[in-house]
């Protein structure tokens, strides 16, 4: 092997050269490349914003087809229509365009519009001939979201809606709907947007909207009542009849409105609670203060007299009855049947100037006091209805009952009220008395008695009947001949007081010559008054 000499140079790796830029050849390349990302990102910003809609149901819609629509303006269309993992549900992936991305907040709300009926009203009928849409609610918020959860109802309120929201509470629901109009003066001014069942289950709590400008009329001594259905009552007052359209007949309603008496028509704020009565008698009654319980025991029967039964003084109604029992004593081994009722001492007004209401009770109290002690104040049944039989009960002077002294003390927790009987309950015993009477006339004689006429009666006529009959066969005969002598004797009569019988003329002649001596009987008459000595002394001669 041939060995290298020692003086030979040793290679040295030289360190690489340090790159000063990127070439040119790639600068243009680069630049059409950002270029085509600017486009890019350009042309997904004009397609607009996409978002996941979840429904439980896929009916009406389709992928490609459907659109979405914001006060009937379209702003969008539907990508895809799938099924949830849970398959439980429908994912609908729709782009909104970039002209109506402001709409896509959280609050926002999506539901499918295809023919419905509810609240008494037809929506969604366009769609029998363009397919079902989704609409869009806008909201108030101003964060966006990408998935929402649709609503399988339209709503019956939107936020741009303009108007105010009020709360109410009642005992039970009724006909009362989600959607269930609510008037105004027979107005149509709103509706029922949701309603929730009580924690404890003791009532109801409703949700409604009044439209602008009606809810200017809400104010805080407004009362709100049922309108549903037909009110039609048979009560002691009478025959009443109220409703307010077919559709609160048919799907219900409410009504609201201010009493006569108030004086306070300040707007009411947004969310105000207030309560639904059952009517709208109830919902006008005034303020009645604090109450009077007490007691009244009748003899008579209290059948017709219902709890809610007017109580009636001179045709006030002060008050009403409560309850109707039927209780019994052990003691007196007795039953009774005690009527509570309510009096409220602030229907009746003071003719005090400057009284206080706070002393109404007590002074109308110490009057009915003595009013029961010295006036012959009672309480009494009455009929209030005849076509139901319904009874109220009458507080009333009695001038009979003024000297009966009775006790009576407001004090204790429920005072007893003297009562007197009734009107109607007098004529059943005064008819009672009369058939009591006559069950002392002996009607058997009576009969026994007219038997015995009625024969003789009959032994009378058979008789007279008989009498007729002679009558008839001896004296008929007889009776024919004159009555035929008797028109012959007529016949003759006739002819010889005709005008041209002899007779006739024989008359007038002897007529003419009575008048003639008549005529000169008064020439001497006249001639003996001028001349009385002419009977001795004869006609004296007229000297010429």
């Amino acid at each position: 092997m041939t060995e290298l000499p020692d003086d030979l140079p040793q290679a040295v790796v030289a360190p690489p050269k340090q790159r000063r830029g990127i070439p040119l050849v790639w600068i243009i390349p680069a630049i059409a490349a950002l270029i085509g990302i600017w486009l890019a990102i350009g042309a997904i910003g004009d397609l607009g914003r996409t978002i996941t809609i979840r429904f439980d149901t896929a009916e009406g819609l389709e992928a490609g087809k459907t659109i979405i629509r914001y006060k009937d303006v379209n702003i969008g269309e539907i990508n895809t229509v799938t099924l949830s993992k849970d398959r439980k549900h429908v994912l609908v992936t729709a782009r909104i365009d970039k002209s109506a991305q402001e709409l896509i907040v959280e609050d926002a709300q999506f539901w499918v519009v295809r023919p419905r009926f509810t609240g008494g009203q037809l929506s969604g009928v366009s769609t029998l001939l363009s397919g079902a849409y989704i609409s869009v609610g806008a909201g108030k918020s101003k964060k966006h979201k990408r998935e929402f959860v649709g609503l399988e109802v339209a709503p019956v309120l939107t936020f741009d809606q303009p108007g105010r929201a009020y709360q109410l509470h009642a005992k039970d629901l009724g006909s009362i709907d989600v959607g269930a109009p609510i008037y105004f003066r027979h107005i149509k001014v709103g509706e029922v947007t949701a309603f929730t069942l009580d924690k404890n289950g003791a009532g109801v709590s409703l949700k409604i909207f009044i439209q602008a400008p009606y809810d200017q009329f809400v104010g805080t001594d407004t009362r709100f009542w049922n309108a549903s259905g037909i009110d039609l009552a048979f009560d002691a007052n009478g025959v009443r009849l109220r409703t307010q359209s077919i559709a609160s007949v048919l799907l219900g309603g409410i009504a609201f409105g201010s009493p006569p008496q108030s004086l306070n028509d300040t707007p009411a704020a947004p969310n105000t609670l207030f309560n639904l009565y059952r009517d709208r008698d109830l919902a006008m009654k005034p303020s009645d203060g604090e109450g009077q319980i007490f007691v009244m025991n009748f003899k008579e029967s209290l059948r017709g007299l219902l709890p809610g039964a007017p109580l009636d003084f001179r045709g006030v109604q002060v008050g009403e009855v409560i309850s109707v029992n039927a209780e019994y004593d052990p003691k007196r081994d007795w039953f009774y049947f005690p009527v509570k009722a309510v009096l409220y001492p602030e229907r009746i007004r003071l003719l005090v100037p400057g009284a206080k209401q706070s002393n109404t009770a007590e002074r109308v109290k110490r009057g009915l006091y003595k009013a029961v002690l010295e006036r012959g104040f009672r309480a009494q049944l009455r009929t209030g209805n005849l076509l139901t039989s319904q009874l109220y009960v009458a507080l009333d002077f009695f001038k009979e009952k003024e000297a009966e002294k009775v006790k009576l003390d407001w004090n204790t927790a429920l005072p007893e009220l003297p009562t007197v009987q009734g009107n109607f309950e007098e004529l059943q015993v005064t008819l009672a008395h009369i058939l009591k009477s006559l069950e002392k006339v002996q009607f058997d004689q009576i009969a026994t008695d007219l038997q015995k006429t009625l024969k003789t009666l009959d032994n009378s006529l058979k008789g007279i009947d008989k009498l007729v009959e002679n009558l008839d066969k001896t004296t008929g005969p007889e009776l024919t001949q004159a009555l035929k002598d008797l028109r012959a004797t007529l016949s003759k009569a006739d002819k010889v007081l005709s005008e041209d019988s002899p007779m006739q003329q024989d008359v007038h002649d002897t007529l003419r010559e009575v008048s003639r001596a008549a005529q000169s009987l008064r020439t001497l008459t006249d001639m003996l008054d001028r001349q009385p000595e002419a009977l001795l002394r004869g006609k004296q001669e007229t000297k010429p």
